[in-house]
C-alpha cells in the first residue's frame, strides 16, 4: 500500500553543459508549414492538448498519455476506403518502436540509433535530418536492440535522448544541435531508449541499463539551456555516503543496508497539471535475492509521484516487491477520472509486466483495484488488497535448480504480461486497449548458489536440452489484444493473433481501435465489440505504435515499421515462427483514398549456407554454448539463430580462419559497424564459442539437405 508522504527531496547539482554542434544535420525550409514558426509548444498548447484535434504534440498525445483522439474523419463506415498516403525509407535496419510527433503539418520522428528524422506530415517529404553519431558498440550496454521511443518538442526544439545517455536538444527549424548535456556519468554504462517529456519547461528523461548494475534516476532539465534541475534517484546507491533525500534514507531501510542498484526508469512518464505530480514507473534490481534471503528493494518495481517543479517524493506504490522475475513497472502509465462506487475519482492505470491490472488513486497511490489480465498467471495467485503486495505462489520464488529434469515455467514471462507496447483509453467506451503477452520463461536456481535467476527462455539452453525448451514453451506463447473494462476489472473482449511481439494501440472516436503486428498486418478494430474493421500489409514487421493526425483538412494515420527489440534480437527461433517479413524500416502515413504505392518486394535471397567441418569435442560445443548464450546471444540470438535484423553468425565467412574470429571478437575489428570488442574473453574462450557456431552451422546444413531430399 501507499506509504506516508515523506519530506521534500533536495535538488542536485546541476552536470555539465556542453553546447556545442555535435552530430549532423540537413535540411529544407519548413517555416511555411506554420505561421507560428516550427514546434511552437508551450505550456499552454501542451495543457491543452486534449482539445487540439490536429496534433500529436507529446509522446502519448496528451499528458494523460491515453493515447486518445477525437478525430472522427475516418470512422468504422469508411475506414475500408483507408490507402497509403506517402512513405518514407529510414536508412537503419534496427527496430523502430518509436512514437511520432506532429506539430502544425511538421512530424518529427526519433528512430533507431537515436536520430531524428523531420518530414512533412502532408506528404512525407524530407525536411532535415539529425545524426548523434552513438558509437555502434555501444549496444553492448543495450539489452534490447538501438531502439528510441521518440523525441519531445517544446518553444521552437526537439529534444531526444541518445541511446549512449546524452540529451541533446535540436532547433526544431534546421535540425541543428542548440546545446547537449550528458545524463550519465562519464565512464558509465546507461542507455536511453525512452522518449522525454517536457513539464512547465523542464525536459523529463530516465535511463535504461539497470540490469547491467547501474543506479536508477530521473532526470529534469531546464528546456532552454539543458541546465540540471532537479534529480530524483530510484534506489539508495552506496549506504556509506550520505543520502540525497529522506525518502532514500527510508528507502535503505529495504534493502538492509546493502547497496542499492538498478530500479531504471527507461519509459513511462506521464504528467497531472492539476496535481503538478510526474509519475514514473521503476524498474527491477539487478541482483536477485538468495533463496530466504527477502528485501523489498524500493522504489524497484514502484510507481512514484514526485513534484514538477522540485522532484520531491510524494507517494509510491510498489507492485512487486524484491522482484526476482524481471516484472519491471515501467510500462506506460494513463491518468483518467472515473466513476467508482458512484464518486468520479482521478486515477491512475497500470498493466506492468506481471499480468497485473492496476487502479490507483493518482492523488495519495491508494490501491483501489489489481486483477489479472488473463488466467493462466502462475507466479501469484492475486493481491492482497490490505497490504497491496502479491499473494505469491511459492513454487515461482523456490524453483528447482538450472539442471533440472523438470524446471519451473514462470508465467508471464520477462517481456510480460504487458511490456512497453503502448495500451490506449476511450473516455467514450471507458475501456483500456491492450497488447497482452501470455509469454512464459524457464525460472531456475543457480547451482553453486542457489540463487534464483529468472531465465529466458533457452538462456540456459547448454544445461535445458534445445528440445526439450522447445516443447516444453512454445505451445504457451499467445498473444490478444484486450480491451479491459479498468472499472469492472475484466475484460471485454479480446482478439487472438497469432503473430507475437506486436505493436501498441490507437483508439479514436471514430470508433477504432488500430494496432500493428510483427506479421506486416496494419488493423483496426470495432472499439465496441473488437470486430475488425480493415487491415492492410505493410510488407515488414511493426513492433512500433500507430498516430494519427490531421493536415490540410484531412485525417492520417501514421507509424514507424521495422523488425528488431528484445525479441527481434533475441529470440531467433521464436522470432522466425512468427513469420517476420522482410526488414523494411520506414515510416508510413494512410489516408482515406490515398494513392501511395508501395514498391514492389524483390524476392528473398538465401545466403549460401558453407560452414568448416564439425570437428569439436561435444564437451568443447559445450563450453560454447555457454559462452555464446552469456556474450553472443542478447545479439545474435538463441542457439546462434538470428531473427535477420543482425548478422547470422552460421553462415559468416569468418568461421573459416581462427584468427580472424579472435580480431573480431576480442580485438574489436568490427567495432564500427556495431560489433563490441570482447576484450575479457581468453583465447580458448572465443575458440569455444567458434566451436560452437560452427557446430550449429553443420546442424542448419543438415536440416537443409534433408528438406531438400523429402
Amino acid at each position: 500500500m501507499p506509504r506516508a508522504p515523506w519530506k521534500p527531496l533536495a535538488a542536485t547539482l546541476p552536470i555539465v553543459l556542453a553546447a556545442f554542434s555535435y552530430g549532423c544535420a540537413h535540411s529544407r525550409k519548413s517555416d511555411e508549414l506554420s505561421p507560428r514558426g516550427p514546434a511552437a509548444v508551450d505550456a499552454v498548447r501542451l495543457t491543452a492538448a486534449d482539445r487540439d484535434l490536429a496534433n500529436w504534440m507529446t509522446y502519448g498525445r496528451t499528458y494523460s498519455e491515453q493515447r486518445f483522439s477525437p478525430l472522427t474523419q475516418i470512422t468504422v463506415d469508411d475506414v475500408v476506403k483507408l490507402k497509403p498516403a506517402w512513405h518514407f525509407d529510414l536508412d537503419s535496419d534496427r527496430g523502430q518502436e518509436e512514437t511520432p510527433i506532429i506539430v502544425d503539418g511538421v512530424m518529427y520522428v526519433g528512430t533507431a540509433w537515436s536520430e531524428v528524422v523531420a518530414l512533412d506530415a502532408r506528404n512525407g517529404a524530407h525536411l532535415w535530418t539529425y545524426d548523434p553519431k552513438v558509437p555502434k558498440d555501444w549496444s553492448l550496454v543495450s539489452c534490447c536492440d538501438a531502439v528510441n521511443h521518440g523525441v519531445a518538442v517544446w518553444n521552437g526544439r526537439v529534444y531526444v535522448g541518445t541511446l549512449d545517455g546524452r540529451l541533446v536538444a535540436l532547433d526544431a527549424q534546421s535540425g541543428k544541435p542548440v546545446w547537449e548535456v550528458l545524463t550519465i556519468a562519464p565512464g558509465s554504462k546507461y542507455t536511453i531508449p525512452g522518449a522525454p517529456r517536457v513539464v512547465k519547461g523542464k525536459v523529463l528523461i530516465g535511463n535504461g541499463g539497470g540490469d547491467y548494475g547501474p543506479r536508477g534516476y530521473l532526470s529534469a532539465y531546464e528546456a532552454e539551456t539543458g541546465k540540471l534541475a532537479w534529480r530524483f534517484y530510484t534506489v539508495p546507491g552506496d549506504p556509506s555516503k550520505p543520502f540525497e533525500s529522506p525518502a532514500l534514507k527510508k528507502a535503505a531501510k529495504t534493502w538492509d543496508g546493502k547497496l542499492g542498484l538498478g530500479g531504471s526508469v527507461w519509459d513511462s512518464i506521464s504528467y497531472d497539471p492539476d496535481l503538478n505530480l510526474v509519475y514514473f514507473g521503476v524498474g527491477n534490481a539487478p541482483e536477485q535475492s538468495y533463496k530466504g534471503e527477502r528485501m523489498d528493494k524500493l522504489f524497484t518495481d514502484s510507481i512514484v509521484a514526485v513534484n514538477a517543479d522540485t522532484g520531491e517524493y510524494v507517494w509510491h506504490y510498489q507492485e512487486n516487491p524484491d522482484d526476482v522475475w524481471d516484472y519491471d513497472s515501467t510500462p506506460q502509465i494513463i491518468l483518467a477520472d472515473v466513476k467508482i462506487d458512484g464518486q468520479m475519482r482521478k486515477v491512475l492505470l497500470h498493466a506492468p509486466k506481471s499480468g497485473f491490472f492496476y487502479v490507483l488513486d493518482r492523488a495519495t497511490g491508494e490501491l483501489l483495484s489489481a486483477k489479472p489480465l488473463f488466467q493462466r498467471i502462475n507466479w501469484a495467485t492475486g493481491i492482497d488488497m490490505k497490504t497491496g503486495r502479491p499473494i505469491e505462489n511459492p513454487a515461482a520464488r523456490n524453483a528447482p535448480f538450472a539442471n533440472s529434469s523438470d524446471p519451473f515455467v514462470v508465467i508471464p514471462g520477462y517481456l510480460g504480461g504487458h511490456s512497453w507496447q503502448s495500451m490506449s483509453y476511450s473516455p467514450l467506451t471507458g475501456l483500456v486497449y491492450i497488447e497482452v503477452m501470455e509469454w512464459p520463461n524457464i525460472f531456475a536456481a543457480e547451482d553453486s548458489a542457489e540463487k534464483n535467476l529468472a531465465q529466458e527462455l533457452g538462456g540456459d539452453a547448454h544445461r535445458v536440452s534445445l528440445p526439450a525448451v522447445i516443447a516444453r514453451v512454445r505451445s504457451l506463447y499467445t498473444n490478444h489484444i484486450a480491451a479491459w473494462d479498468p472499472v469492472a476489472q475484466h475484460e471485454v473482449w479480446r482478439v487472438e493473433q497469432s503473430s507475437l511481439w506486436n505493436g501498441g494501440t490507437l483508439v479514436t472516436a471514430g470508433n477504432l481501435v488500430f494496432e500493428g503486428a510483427s506479421s506486416g498486418e496494419l488493423a483496426a478494430y470495432r472499439a465496441d465489440n473488437g470486430a475488425k474493421a480493415w487491415s492492410t500489409f505493410v510488407q515488414t514487421a511493426i513492433i512500433g505504435p500507430p498516430i494519427t493526425y490531421e493536415a490540410g483538412g484531412e485525417q492520417y494515420v501514421a507509424l514507424a515499421v521495422g523488425w528488431g527489440g528484445s525479441l527481434g534480437l533475441k529470440k531467433g527461433p521464436i522470432g522466425l515462427d512468427a513469420h517476420v517479413p522482410s526488414n523494411r524500416p520506414r515510416v508510413l502515413a494512410f489516408k482515406l483514398n490515398g494513392t501511395d504505392v508501395l514498391p514492389t518486394i524483390p524476392p528473398p535471397v538465401k545466403p549460401a549456407l558453407n560452414p568448416p567441418p564439425d570437428t569439436a569435442s561435444a564437451a568443447l560445443v559445450s563450453e560454447g554454448h555457454a559462452e555464446y548464450t552469456n556474450y553472443c546471444s542478447p545479439c545474435h540470438g538463441y542457439w546462434a539463430i538470428s531473427a535477420g535484423e543482425v548478422p547470422d553468425l552460421r553462415y559468416s565467412a569468418s568461421l573459416a580462419d581462427p584468427a580472424m574470429v579472435q580480431r573480431i571478437v576480442h580485438d574489436g575489428l568490427l567495432r564500427s559497424a556495431g560489433m563490441p570488442a570482447f576484450a575479457q574473453l581468453r583465447p580458448k574462450e572465443i575458440n569455444a564459442i567458434r566451436a560452437y557456431i560452427i557446430h550449429r552451422a553443420n546442424e542448419q546444413l543438415a536440416e537443409d539437405r534433408q528438406g531438400k531430399q523429402h
